[in-house]
């Protein structure tokens, strides 16, 4: 039998998946409690069909350089912890 990782495929060209909320958190560094402020301060959340909210990083992103320096394009932590991404 095939393990789980013999199973990865790459994504289609222009599809990137949608982080939910403990990936963001381990993006950004940060606790469930902060990205629920930044929720209230509008960070985009996109339309799911489950009970846990989902990301678009590229969106959340630009929401970031626009509201909060310290995560920003220019302020954004180089120690912060990364995505790490499946390849084939």
């Amino acid at each position: 039998m095939p393990k789980k990782t013999d199973r990865l495929a790459p994504l289609p060209a222009g599809l990137l998946p949608l982080l939910s909320q403990p990936q963001l958190e381990t993006r950004y560094g940060v606790s469930d409690w902060q990205v629920m402020k930044w929720i209230r301060d509008g960070m985009p959340v996109e339309p799911f069909a489950g009970r846990q909210k989902r990301f678009d990083l590229a969106k959340v992103e630009r929401w970031m350089a626009q509201n909060d320096p310290e995560f920003g394009d220019d302020g954004e932590d180089a120690d912060a912890p990364q995505l790490v991404t499946a390849t084939a």
